[in-house]
């Protein structure tokens, strides 16, 4: 079993930064590959980025890419997820994601933190 828990998020202006963390306990976090995903209101799940358990590999949709930069901190057991330039339309619930499978574009990962809530103003 693995605890995820999110931090870091809150209300930024447009154009702003934000950089959100995912803490793991209960197993070694560098088993496992780790994603991010956001959930806008009245809006489906959306994959935000992916990094490789030893973090050589990341991954990130158009939407986010050159914006957004995930990485991780094995031996704090944490993930990160920098994001840079913000737009109202990144307000969403952000959770993060972990499962030995490897990017799980629709969200089939095994364990899921709680989410924190990210609101971008105009």
């Amino acid at each position: 079993q693995v605890q995820l828990v999110e931090s870091g998020g809150g209300l930024v202006q447009a154009g702003g930064s934000l950089r959100l963390s995912c803490a793991a306990s209960g197993r070694t976090l560098g088993t496992y590959h780790m994603a991010w995903f956001r959930q806008a209101p009245g809006k489906e799940r959306e994959f935000v980025a992916a990094i490789s358990g030893s973090g050589g590999s990341t991954y990130y949709p158009d939407s986010v890419k050159g914006r957004f930069t995930v990485s991780r901190d094995n031996a704090r057991n944490t993930v990160y997820l920098q994001m840079y330039s913000l737009k109202p339309e990144d307000t969403a619930v952000y959770y993060c994601a972990a499962d030995h499978r490897w990017l799980l574009l629709g969200g089939g990962y095994a364990y899921w933190g709680q989410g924190t809530r990210v609101t971008v103003s105009s």
